[in-house]
């Protein structure tokens, strides 16, 4: 049962005040994320897509006291909030909000990563826009571990994944995102679908192997 303290309706009351679109994960969603941060028990978790903060407050408080998140966000109001959100959840100290187009992020934590300026990723949540989830997933590759988990969101798209003619970019995107995953020699992948507060949609999940 996802039971949100009553730091998540500050969380709402800023993303409403905000005009921030309400697209965020539901409770139960969000409670899935905080459980596989837990049950990974992941330290360095990499989220591509922000917006209020709310996915990004449900798997900082899960992590432990020497974790820390890096969350990618491409406009600069919806950080602003989420910093607003985070801080005073008090969580501030451990998320790292990154500003600007996720692959350009993106390619920054590659170099980081690679240098070993910071230890590879052991958790990611990939919830930006799904028509680039083909090339994030390629970006993330480099800074995961054996052992990493990797979550989609917003995979099934009221079933409009099934589409193959889809002039829809994110639904194209989805598609050409659960194909890399069925055919990356270094991952075991699969798509769950989900009935509830955000309708007809579901998530993918993943595990990086040695290949």
């Amino acid at each position: 049962m996802a039971r949100p303290g009553p730091e998540f309706a500050e969380v709402q009351r800023r993303a409403e005040e905000g005009g921030l679109p309400a697209i965020e994960v539901s409770a139960a969603q969000g409670k899935h994320l905080e459980l596989m941060v837990r049950i990974s028990g992941a330290r360095h978790v990499l989220e591509v897509g922000t917006l209020a903060g709310f996915s990004t407050l449900w798997m900082a408080r899960a992590l432990p006291a020497e974790g820390r998140l890096v969350t990618c966000e491409v406009e600069p109001h919806h950080a602003d909030v989420a910093r607003a959100n985070l801080d005073g959840a008090g969580v501030g100290e451990t998320v790292d909000i990154r500003v600007g187009p996720a692959e350009d992020t993106l390619l920054s934590l590659v170099d980081e990563v690679a240098s070993g300026a910071r230890p590879p990723f052991d958790l990611v949540f990939l919830d930006a826009d799904k028509a680039g989830n083909p090339r994030y997933l390629e970006l993330v590759m480099e800074m995961v571990r054996t052992g990493s988990v990797i979550i989609g969101d917003n995979v099934v798209r009221g079933g409009a994944v099934l589409d193959a003619e889809s002039e829809d970019p994110d639904v194209q995107g989805i598609r050409r995102f659960l194909t890399l995953q069925g055919q990356h020699p270094r991952l075991e992948a699969t798509a769950v679908q989900t009935v509830g507060a955000k309708s007809w949609d579901g998530f993918s999940l993943a595990v990086v192997t040695d290949g």
